[in-house]
């Protein structure tokens, strides 16, 4: 009853008291069902309220009490994995996910509706992790488990899998998957970065302002615990750069460094540096140099390459006049790693500053090496013998969209028809 008190209790510090009576009962009773699932509550409240490493202290405490056998409940499992999950993923801590993942695996094969939820935050930390197939996987299975019930948690892992398509510049089936979900409270940062990569920076504007809005760097912000209110800071930081608005863009970059100054993890304060960064380029103020430094350094630590290789790119810009040659080499790091996580879009702005800074660069193959992954995708499943309708409910893509990769397929491969098409995927083997 504590707990389930503690779920509807609106203060932060009542909750830690009734959270911490629950471990008190749980061990004076040799009960660590509750005992563990009191403190993994505890460790989420934690980080919720900006007590990060303190909350993921104890949320690795109930997850090694769950590693060695101490716990019978099958939903007290779940409940402390998935949590543990979700704290990751809001802090992008990779290392640890990954830590846990190993040493619960059999947990997470477990089939029931909380371990699929589970997938579902898997898949943000694998797309933040930049392994981006195992991303696709957690989270298209995440979703079809819930296809026939409990959209809430069906939505969460469809804007996970907007997240990653976003990233691989695919902008178009980013924007289907959110359709119908601008109202989620996962959606801002998704929503936000798709407008601001459509162009549509105004929108993206609008949405940032009201999600940041009504709290000073005093407060608990309206939106949620300052780990989630500094990616929003930094999209929006992008946003001002965009319009051209430098003073609102080194304001918001300033608030963001203050928020990152009370976090220890990585992943905040390498975001604000990044932010630092970039308005010092912008304004030909400060020491850009240095501040992307650190954040290359953070983002390292944090294992997140797209982050890494857009700190790259902002340090090539940052060079392009005073160290062209060193610009040249960050441009070319920069392209190599997002071929390499196949994101299209970020690649193609690296090969256009390393053009206007004079430097060749190789141009890709031709036919079925200039096949894309989706593309590959769509080849296979119609050597399955699927229909177009088929096909775009097994990839979570229009009709349309299916059609506009058909022809390309046949373009690409010189085929005249989906018969055609067909036998060749079937003859070839081809795979994603």
């Amino acid at each position: 009853m504590l707990i389930i008190k503690a779920f509807s209790e609106p203060d932060a510090r009542v909750r830690e008291s009734l959270l911490r009576e629950a471990i008190a009962i749980g061990r004076r009773f040799g009960d660590p069902d509750i005992e563990f699932l009191a403190l993994a509550y505890l460790g989420g409240l934690f980080v919720m309220t900006d007590r990060v490493e303190e909350g993921l202290v104890l949320s690795d405490e109930a997850l090694a009490a769950l590693c060695a056998g101490e716990l019978t409940e099958l939903a007290t499992v779940d409940e402390i994995f998935c949590g543990l999950l979700w704290a990751c993923e809001l802090v992008n801590d990779v290392p640890r996910a990954d830590q846990w993942m190993r040493a619960a695996a059999e947990r997470m094969n477990r089939s029931n509706v909380v371990a699929a939820f589970c997938r579902a935050h898997y898949g943000g930390i694998l797309t933040a992790a930049g392994r981006w197939a195992e991303a696709e996987t957690e989270l298209v299975q995440a979703a079809r488990h819930f296809d026939r019930g409990m959209s809430g948690r069906r939505d969460a892992a469809i804007i996970r899998l907007a997240d990653l398509r976003l990233r691989q510049g695919r902008l178009e089936e980013a924007g289907q998957l959110l359709e119908g979900l601008e109202q989620h409270p996962d959606v801002v940062p998704t929503l936000a970065a798709l407008h601001l990569a459509r162009g549509e920076v105004a929108l993206a504007r609008d949405l940032l302002e009201r999600a940041t809005q009504g709290a000073s760097d005093e407060d608990v912000p309206t939106v949620g615990a300052s780990t989630m209110l500094g990616p929003l800071l930094a999209l929006l930081v992008d946003v001002h750069l965009e319009q051209g608005n430098l003073d609102d863009a080194e304001q918001t970059a300033r608030r963001l460094g203050r928020i990152a100054e009370a976090q220890r993890g990585p992943y905040l304060r390498a975001i604000a540096a990044l932010a630092k960064g970039q308005v010092c380029v912008a304004t030909g103020n400060g020491d850009a140099r240095a501040c992307l430094h650190e954040a290359l350094e953070g983002f390292a630590r944090a294992q997140l390459p797209m982050e890494l290789a857009r700190t790259r790119l902002e340090m090539a810009h940052a060079l392009s006049e005073r160290s062209p040659e060193v610009a040249i080499a960050e441009a070319k790091a920069a392209l190599e790693n997002f071929e390499r996580l196949k994101a299209l879009r970020h690649a193609d702005a690296a090969g256009a500053l390393l053009r206007s800074l004079g430097a060749p660069i190789r141009i890709g193959p031709k036919g079925i090496g200039a096949l894309t992954r989706r593309e590959a995708e769509v080849l296979q499943l119609i050597g399955a013998g699927l229909s177009n309708a088929e096909i775009g409910d097994r990839l979570y893509i229009s009709r349309k969209t299916v059609e506009h990769h058909v022809g390309n397929v046949l373009s690409k491969l010189g085929l005249r028809n989906r018969a055609e098409a067909a036998a060749y995927a079937t003859r070839q083997k081809i795979s994603p």
